[in-house]
């Protein structure tokens, strides 16, 4: 199924809401993005901010003109108003075929809108398409037993029930990714005065692929930004090509390294920071 999405301009809305249905990789589904304004504008950076806090890049998109190819070749349209819907019946599209968001222009305002805006965009898609959200939730002390057999699934060197407890006790925050009753995966989030640092991110084997990761840096990126963090950081191995393109969908950057910071195997670590 093809979906094109249409905004005033093509440099806000309709770009948010395309990358972030194609990020979810659904079987069959492709979305594309147009709008009526000029083509080859690029996407507001209030856009692509909003969009990096969620893991979806769209940093490469240009704007580009509703046309007849486009219109024809669209299986749905998603248009962000009411106008934006009349406008397209009078270009001669059936009516049928299209379907309202509802979501205001940000355009011009400042970032903390985009966000607002882009929280809408996802829940009107998941609505839209039927899916369900993974939910993350903070870890309390009785979720450790299964935060610390996630450490041992997941890695070689992994934390005792007493160290998570004891990072509990000491500024660290965990979060649970959960599924209809599964939980899936966790995050550790150590605070030191307006600084994070990511202790560890794990997914259980069985929910690998699913967007949990994805899940959990959106709520450290949410938590960071409601306790004003400058940033949070994370150590990663230099062979993990996977984690690493993750980060780099959150905006996050490479600053550092550190030398045999893993064991078993002994590998180099890269930094990735996100900065606020």
């Amino acid at each position: 199924m093809n979906i094109l999405f249409v905004c005033t301009g093509n440099t806000c809305r309709s770009p948010m809401a395309e990358g972030y249905l194609n990020s979810l990789k659904l079987k069959d589904i492709t979305a594309k993005s147009a709008g009526f304004g000029f083509s080859g504008d690029q996407v507001s950076q209030n856009s692509v901010l909003a969009m990096g806090e969620m893991g979806v890049d769209i940093t490469a998109h240009l704007s580009r003109t509703v046309n007849p190819y486009l219109l024809e070749e669209a299986d749905k349209i998603v248009c962000m108003s009411d106008g934006h819907k009349q406008t397209l019946i009078t270009f001669g599209v059936n009516q049928n075929k299209i379907e309202v968001l509802g979501i205001d222009d940000p355009f011009g305002c400042d970032l903390s809108v985009y966000r607002d805006c882009a929280k809408q965009i996802v829940k009107g898609i998941n609505q839209m398409f039927g899916i369900t959200p993974i939910n993350v939730v903070l870890a309390t002390k009785e979720d450790i037993p299964f935060i610390a057999e996630i450490e041992k699934e997941r890695f070689s060197a992994p934390w005792s029930e007493n160290s998570i407890k004891s990072a509990m006790d000491n500024n660290t925050v965990f979060f649970l990714a959960k599924k209809e009753n599964k939980t899936l995966g966790y995050v550790g989030l150590s605070v030191v005065a307006d600084e994070g640092y990511i202790t560890n991110i794990a997914t259980k084997k069985e929910a690998e692929k699913q967007g949990v990761a994805t899940a959990l840096l959106t709520k450290v990126c949410e938590y960071s930004l409601q306790k004003e963090l400058a940033f949070f950081s994370l150590e990663v191995r230099k062979s993990n090509c996977g984690a690493i393109n993750l980060y780099k969908r959150f905006l996050m950057e490479a600053v550092g390294e550190r030398k045999n910071f893993y064991q078993n195997p002994k590998e180099d670590a890269l930094i990735f920071t996100r900065r606020f």
